[in-house]
């Protein structure tokens, strides 16, 4: 086995150099995780008959319910005795600030980009970001084998993306592949036989630069990823910049000011193999592992030698854009369903998050019973409650709201965003309407290839994109596609109108009742069944009108002593109107706030008292 000498210690060659660490990087639902499953599966990691689930990667319950990446993961894969750790990440805007994280621990990036959409908004912010850092990117164009690519024009777009954010001269002459990551094939001309990923493990193996670190100064690594173990405590995983580490050695942990965090004795050190991680005695500078043994370490800190004065500089986040209030559920039904119900536990899971998630920022209420969540989106942060109630969490969640900030002259800035939508022409007309009633700006509009759909592309107001998806796909019958990102801070743009509709509030408690219910549809639709527990202050449903009513649910046909001549009519109610998490959010206004248990979901006004409700309107 050959050695390489750095000072007056040696190192084993294929430790460092036979090393390659890269993250697979594109917009949401363009194939990454796909990919990565043939990638484990050709590069021999499943034996032949294992059976593995697809999208291997998306591990968590919510992930494979939604078919997206939420978190970032690693794995690896040996190919020709080079080792590659792979990093998959999300493709959602929401979640970019794992993205931006991960980029610091990887030496080249894979860009996938669909054949047929282009380069998404999603596509532009991680490409950004990777080219800033000086990664040099490999594009690979995947589902070239659609009856709609376009693989041409799609290699023009992603040229004239490069230049447009300032790629140097090394970074625009990027290798170009062609693949079907479903299919299991990569070739580097469209005429190639299509047989496996070969190509792209070889071009991996040859673009991407071994790790640039010192194998010979003290032990450092950027903590990047944390997650918890119920057998080892927490785990953080990073790239080794220098030196190695051993089980059992003692270091410590500097913040991003150099302040030391604590210090601690190295537990277990594991890298990962494949899908499954693998215990290390030791680990060389260049290689992605985790480590166990801290306390307190979070991510963004640094882990060292005790020699160790400067912390490794961790590239910044971008700041969160849009926020929620999370506080106890005080309502009537509160506590019948969840064991997590007071604010200490509340705040306790919600620091947790934050300390894995740089993106979330939390604020906790002077009187100590809610806390301001702020985060980069409405998916992201439904996410959370998602996760939060099916550990057991009840909470009362307020309408999301953007977070505005003040220029140097005093001027009032909101947050705004780029949204791209692709649909069939025939729906354009009522898009482009609905978006400039949101103080939306059309930017292009282009037609496709096949002539029957169009992409628009806006500049929106983040707060009026509050709530317009639900009613986007009633508008274009669900066949529209939006994506959404951080465009930049501008001006005010002025009032914007919300909901039009008022609500139905029960005036009573008890349990709603058919007969009840059927006199109450010609005043709007339901959004609960019969037998439904309500409470005063609930609402039950959407008023026809632009008022708020309050009804009674809980009425009861009244019983009389004069026999009827003929049966009752039969009652038949209309199906309620369901809503799911993120629709609920978006509905709520400001003085409404959602229930959130963990089997159910309930709309009320924030005041349930209907006096003190008229007072606070005042």
């Amino acid at each position: 086995m050959p050695y390489v000498k750095y000072g007056t210690v040696l190192f084993v060659k294929e430790k460092y150099m036979n090393l390659r660490n890269i993250a697979i990087i594109a917009h949401v639902d363009h194939g990454k995780t796909t990919l990565v499953d043939n990638m484990l599966k050709q590069s021999g990691t499943f034996r032949d008959n294992q059976k593995v689930q697809e999208r291997a990667m998306d591990s968590g319950e919510i992930e494979k319910e939604r078919g997206i990446t939420i978190l970032a993961k690693c794995t690896s894969v040996i190919w020709k005795n080079i080792n590659i750790n792979i990093v998959d990440t999300p493709g959602h805007a929401d979640f970019g600030g794992e993205v931006e994280r991960i980029l610091s621990m990887v030496d080249g990036v894979v860009l996938l980009v669909d054949s047929s959409e282009g380069p998404m908004p999603q596509t532009k912010f991680v490409l950004g970001k990777a080219l800033k850092i000086g990664l040099r990117p490999i594009v690979v164009i995947n589902k070239a084998d659609k009856a709609d690519a376009r693989v041409d024009h799609v290699l023009n777009e992603i040229f004239d993306l490069f230049v447009s954010l300032d790629a140097n001269d090394e970074q625009l002459d990027f290798p170009v592949l062609y693949a079907s990551g479903r299919n299991g094939w990569a070739v580097k001309e469209m005429s190639d036989e299509k047989k496996d990923l070969s190509a792209l493990f070889d071009t991996i193996t040859s673009y991407v630069k071994a790790p640039d670190c010192d194998p010979n100064a003290p032990f450092t690594m950027l903590a990047t990823i944390l997650e918890a173990d119920k057998f080892l405590g927490r785990i953080l995983t990073g790239k080794i910049q220098s030196g190695k580490v051993r089980v059992s050695d003692n270091i410590k942990a500097l913040n991003v000011h150099g302040k030391e965090v604590e210090r601690f004795r190295v537990s277990k050190i594991l890298a990962y193999k494949g899908l499954v991680r693998e215990n290390l005695e030791e680990a060389n500078a260049g290689e992605i592992v985790a480590i166990s043994g801290m306390s307190k370490t979070t991510v963004a800190d640094t882990l060292c030698t005790y020699e160790v004065v400067e912390p490794i500089t961790a590239q910044p986040i971008d700041p969160p854009t849009l926020s929620m209030t999370f506080s106890v559920n005080d309502s009537p039904l509160g506590g019948r369903e969840g064991d997590k119900v007071t604010s200490r536990m509340i705040g306790d899971r919600l620091h947790k998050e934050a300390e894995g998630n740089i993106a979330l920022k939390i604020t906790e209420s002077d009187n100590k019973d809610s806390f301001e969540v702020a985060g980069r989106g409405e998916l992201q942060l439904g996410v959370l409650i998602e996760t939060m109630r099916r550990e057991g969490f009840e909470l009362s969640v307020s309408r999301p709201k953007v977070l505005m900030k003040k220029d140097e002259n005093g001027t009032l800035l909101e947050p705004m965003e780029e949204v791209v939508i692709d649909v069939d022409e025939e729906f354009s007309g009522a898009v482009v309407e609905k978006m400039g009633q949101r103080k939306a700006e059309l930017l292009e509009m282009i037609p496709s290839q096949a002539g029957n759909k169009v992409r628009l592309i806006f500049k929106a107001p983040a707060r009026g994109l509050i709530g317009y998806h639900s009613e986007f796909l009633t508008d274009t019958r669900g066949t529209g596609i939006m994506n959404r990102i951080f465009h930049s801070y501008e001006p005010h743009k002025g009032d914007i109108d919300g909901r039009r509709n008022g609500v139905l509030i029960s005036s009573e408690s008890g349990t709603a009742l058919a007969y009840a219910l059927w006199k109450l549809e010609d005043r709007g639709p339901m959004f609960i069944h019969h037998n439904t527990p309500v409470y005063v202050g609930m609402i039950v449903g959407e008023h026809t009108k632009t008022n708020d009513l309050e009804v009674n649910p809980t009425r009861a046909k009244q019983l009389t002593n004069i026999r009827a001549s003929g049966k009752d009519d039969a009652i038949t109610l209309a199906p309620p109107r369901k809503m799911s998490l993120e629709d609920a959010l978006s509905y709520i206004q400001d003085d409404e706030l959602l229930e959130v248990t963990p089997k159910t979901l309930r709309l009320r006004k924030r005041y349930l008292d209907p006096n003190e409700r008229k007072r606070m309107s005042k």
